[in-house]
Formats: structure tokens, sequence, C-alpha cells
């Protein structure tokens, strides 16, 4: 089914992206359930995030993605890392990164106004500063970024719906690594600026993936929710952690809810073994 590119279906759209109506349009069906993979440099902590992942994971309905690089023992699990997911409001940090990128080219600072609208964006989460973004930027330039971050699987929301850009761990977990380390897509200073938004978000939005992390460990998040007609409740969290020895990024995708908390209660149950697995390695 194709949406409509109405105006207001437009603004129901984007409204749904924070409020949750019910948005009547087809979405990908689920993937059939494949096992949770882990290496790591520590052949025990491997073993045991993959036992815990799953077990997290064995009572719970919808279907799960989850990716997780732990830099310090160079750890890596995954759960349907290729699958596309709806993006709802993660999408949010990739609009950033690609504004920053965009800026980096010229050597421009942002205006006052962007970093109002960025602000806005990533700590409350903010539908309509998003499409101002969005729209500021163009789908070209979104695209452009993605290429130069390697996120071959993201493919952008067509007509202003960025909520419908699909996404995936492998790619989510590319971008948190370019956020969480030095690279060439980034400068130290954008990584910075998005780094610093992502830590101060609002305390309501603060759930999923720094559910259960250890004291002392800097947390920043994005998290995105959006109800449709299929697949219930897509609900996703995105973070990357620093202390404790460690230094990791979460990404855990989620649809077939049957309400938003429902599929915080998924991600957070496995956020909680994996801070408390890498704890204790």
């Amino acid at each position: 089914m194709t949406l409509s590119t109405s105006r207001r279906a437009r603004a129901a759209l984007v409204a749904a992206l924070g409020t949750g109506l019910l948005i009547t349009a087809a979405a990908p069906a689920s993937a059939a359930a494949p096992a949770v993979s882990c290496t790591s440099s520590k052949a025990a902590l491997a073993a045991k995030l993959k036992k815990d992942i799953t077990a997290a994971l064995a009572s719970r309905k919808g279907t799960v993605a989850v990716g997780l690089y732990d830099r310090t023992t160079n750890t890596n699990c995954t759960l349907r890392a290729s699958s596309a997911y709806d993006s709802a409001s993660v999408v949010k940090v990739t609009v950033l990164s690609t504004l920053l990128w965009d800026a980096q080219k010229t050597k421009r600072s942002l205006t006052a106004r962007e970093k109002t609208l960025a602000t806005a964006m990533i700590t409350k989460s903010d539908n309509a500063s998003t499409s101002t973004l969005w729209k500021q930027l163009g789908v070209t330039k979104v695209k452009n970024f993605l290429t130069a971050a390697a996120m071959t699987q993201t493919k952008p929301g067509a007509n202003g719906y960025w909520g419908l850009t699909q996404i995936t761990v492998t790619d989510e977990q590319k971008l948190l690594k370019l956020l969480h380390a030095k690279n060439t897509v980034l400068t130290d200073a954008s990584r910075s600026y998005v780094n610093g938004l992502m830590s101060k978000v609002i305390s309501s939005q603060r759930w999923g993936t720094p559910y259960g992390a250890p004291a002392g460990v800097a947390v920043r998040v994005k998290n995105g929710w959006l109800q449709r007609a299929t697949n219930g409740w897509r609900v996703h969290s995105v973070g990357t952690f620093t202390g404790g020895g460690h230094d990791y990024t979460i990404t855990v995708l989620t649809h077939g809810n049957s309400t938003m908390n429902y599929g915080i209660t998924t991600i957070q149950g496995v956020a909680k073994v994996i801070h408390a697995d890498l704890k204790a390695s």
C-alpha cells in the first residue's frame, strides 16, 4: 500500500512518531528466528552473552534485532543484523550526523537556528524540528552521508516520511562506532556535538539500552517508537557506553510489540544482561 503524500497524511504520520497514532500501511514481514551470534577475544564472555541474550528473549513476543560491540574486548554479538525496520525517531541521529557532515565540507559551524532544532530533535525527540532539518537537507544529502558512512542497508523514507526510513542493526552499529571513536567521516567536534546531545536526552526518554548500565558509565542514548497497522509497535533503542573498563555500543530494534511498554521491557531485558556480563568480564 502506498502512503498518501497529502499534507494531512504527512502530518498524521509525523504526529504518530511521537504519540503512537495508528498508521494503516504495510510493513515488511517478520524474518525467521535465527540464533544469537557472539564472538570475543574472551571466549567465556562470548558464550555468556550468547546464553544470556538468548534467555532474555526466550519468552518475548515480537521480532527483535540486536547488535553489541565492545572495543575493549573485541566483542561482537548480533541477531537479525540485516533485517530492516521502520526507523521511527532513531533516524534522528542520522539526520544530525548528516547535518554536521554537510557543514564540515565548507568548514562552517551550525547556525543558532540549526542548533536549536538539533537540540530539540535529539533531547526531546521533537518531530517538527526533525521535519524542518530533513527538508533543509534533502534526501540526496542524507543518501550521500549514508554512502560516506558505508551504511549501505539504510534506505531514507520517501516524500518526507523520515520515520519510515529503513534501518538495520548493522548500519546503526556503524553509525554508533563513528560517533564513538575517531574516524575520517565525522570530525572530533562533530562527534562531540552529537554525543553531547545524546547524553542530555530528557529523563522520560532515557529507557532502553541504558537499562542496567553500571554506575559511573557515561551513557548516550536515542530511542524511537511508532505504531502501525501491521507488526504493531516498533520500539527501538541505540546507545553508546564508556567506563568501567569497557567502551561499547548497543542497538536493539523491535517490532510486533502489543504495546510500547512491551517493547521497552524487551529491550531492557537484553540491555540488562549485556551490561551485567560486560561488567563481570
